[in-house]
C-alpha cells in the first residue's frame, strides 16, 4: 500500500515588515490580519496541520492564545521559504503550503487546487496564478507577473509586464502570481542551500532562484482574488470589504 501523503499548511508572520511594521497584528472586523489567515487555513479541512512560523513574540501568543499552533523562528531570515524551511525541517511531513500571513481572505479551492497539483509526482513546486484585466494592475511592480510553458510550467516571474506586447492589433493574455506555494519538503530545504542569484537579487523574487537551480514551478490558474494587505491603504480595502 502506498503511504498516505501528508500536507502542512505553515504561514510565516514576520511582526517588522518593511512596509507597514506590525500589519499582521492590526485589527480586521474585531480580529487580527493573522488570525483571519490562521482560521480560514485550518478551517478548509484539507491540512494535516496548520503553523505559523514567527519571528515575533507578539504574534505567537496571539496564535497560541486562541488555539493555534506557532514556532518562534531560531535565526533571522531573508525570505519567508527560509522561515519555513527551518520550522518543518524535523517534520513529518511530504507537501509543505506556504500560506502568506496577510491573506486573510485564503479559500479552500486555490488551496486544494494546489495540493492537487502534487498528484504529478514529477512537481516539486506549485504556485498560483490569475489573469489580469487592469492596465493599472500591469503596470504596478509590487503585482508580480509570471508566464508559462506548454506544460503549464513557469518560464520567469517579473516586476515587469512579460511579455512584451509588439503586436498592436492584439495583446496576449497577462497573469499575476499569488504568491501561495506549495513545496515538496525536501526541495524547499534544498533551496535554503541555494545561494542567491542574479535574477532573484534584482527582481527581488525568491521564486527565481528555483528556475535558476533548474526547479520548475508549476503553475495553477485559479479565479480566487484576495487583498494581500501591504498597506495602509490595502488595510482599508479589507475592511471595507468586510463591512468593519
Amino acid at each position: 500500500m502506498t503511504p498516505r501523503t501528508t500536507a502542512y499548511a505553515v504561514i510565516p508572520a514576520r511582526y517588522a515588515a518593511s512596509r507597514f511594521p506590525g500589519k499582521l497584528m492590526q485589527s480586521l472586523a474585531g480580529k487580527s490580519i493573522i488570525r483571519h489567515t490562521y482560521d480560514n487555513v485550518a478551517a478548509t479541512g484539507i491540512f494535516d496541520q496548520v503553523w505559523v512560523v514567527t519571528d515575533s513574540d507578539i504574534i505567537l501568543r496571539e496564535i497560541r492564545d486562541n488555539g493555534g499552533q506557532a514556532i518562534l523562528s531560531r535565526r533571522t531570515h531573508e525570505s519567508g521559504s527560509d522561515r519555513i524551511a527551518e520550522a518543518i525541517a524535523d517534520m513529518d511531513v511530504d507537501i509543505v503550503v506556504n500560506v502568506q500571513g496577510d491573506e486573510p481572505f485564503v479559500q479552500t479551492k486555490p488551496l486544494s487546487d494546489l495540493l492537487n497539483a502534487f498528484r504529478n509526482s514529477e512537481v516539486q513546486v506549485a504556485t498560483l496564478m490569475h489573469r489580469i484585466h487592469s492596465d493599472e494592475d500591469l503596470q504596478n511592480p509590487n503585482i508580480v507577473k509570471v508566464v508559462s510553458d506548454l506544460h503549464g510550467d513557469a518560464l520567469y516571474f517579473s516586476r515587469w509586464p512579460i511579455p512584451y506586447n509588439r503586436n498592436e492589433g492584439s495583446q496576449p493574455p497577462y497573469y499575476r502570481h499569488i504568491g501561495v506555494y506549495g513545496f515538496r519538503k525536501q526541495t524547499l530545504l534544498a533551496f535554503t542551500g541555494w545561494p542567491m542569484g542574479i535574477l532573484e537579487r534584482h527582481e527581488k523574487l525568491e521564486q527565481l532562484r528555483y528556475l535558476e537551480n533548474g526547479i520548475r514551478i508549476r503553475m495553477v490558474e485559479t479565479t480566487f482574488s484576495g487583498i494581500g494587505i501591504d498597506t495602509p491603504e490595502d488595510l482599508d480595502r479589507a475592511r471595507t470589504r468586510m463591512g468593519s
